[in-house]
């Protein structure tokens, strides 16, 4: 079982079978035109907010919102969430969130407030784009970011990619997903730690799994390598 967070959910489907990895280049590539188009330069931001419940970072994000686009976008881990929108109503809601308990509202360093309303249209001309490509069914079952599913047809797969542009990332729920599955290893594939990390945090709240499942991480294909896995 594999799942990728975010732009990773294309690798995750390469590996996976379901399209070219020419073709997932390509769609890489204007995805991100798209993104950038869709929102001028320097009007939208991101926000991690540590520490605050997700219930409480909705409802600052609401009342921040003052007739602009603000809204929680990545579901990182319990107690990490990322936000998105327009720049000053991201600030707001960072303000509000500080108040409401959050321990730190870090802004990233991004020029495009991802998988918010404000992406529609980029999901749209995607959509365009995906509509071109084969999709083949899965030899391995990939968990999607939006909707924590394993789609077989490549009509759902590219619905779900394009609804993923401005919908939420839920990684949260899809490491207890894959745990009600049976998953007890997790492994990051790839440059850097990130999801690794998250995912002990994970291991630290035993109760948000929805399994009694014992998760312990590694990291690419080393750690495969040396417990023997084939790849």
């Amino acid at each position: 079982m594999m799942a990728g967070h975010s732009l990773g959910e294309y690798s995750a489907l390469v590996c996976a079978g379901v399209i070219d990895f020419a073709d997932a280049v390509r769609l890489v590539e204007m995805r991100g035109k798209f993104m950038q188009e869709a929102v001028p330069e320097g009007t939208g931001a991101m926000a991690a907010i540590i520490g605050l419940d997700d219930a409480s970072i909705a409802k600052a994000c609401e009342e921040a919102a003052e007739g602009q686009v603000v809204s929680p976008v990545n579901f990182n881990s319990p107690g990490q969430v990322v936000i998105a929108g327009h720049k000053e109503a991201v600030e707001r809601a960072g303000a509000a969130c500080k108040a409401a308990g959050a321990k730190r509202a870090l802004p990233l360093p991004v020029s495009v407030p991802s998988h918010c309303a404000l992406m529609k249209p980029a999901a749209d001309k995607l959509a365009v784009e995906l509509a071109k490509i084969t999709f083949n069914a899965p030899t391995v079952p990939v968990v999607n970011n939006v909707d924590v599913k394993c789609e077989t047809n490549g009509d759902a797969i590219r619905d779900a990619l394009v609804r993923q542009l401005y919908n939420p990332v839920q990684w949260t729920k899809s490491v207890e997903y894959m745990a009600a599955q049976g998953v007890e290893h997790l492994y990051e594939v790839g440059r850097g730690k990130v999801l690794t990390g998250l995912t002990k945090t994970h291991c630290r709240h035993p109760d948000r799994l929805g399994a009694e499942r014992t998760f312990s991480d590694g990291s690419g294909a080393r750690a495969l390598k040396e417990e023997n896995h084939e790849f």
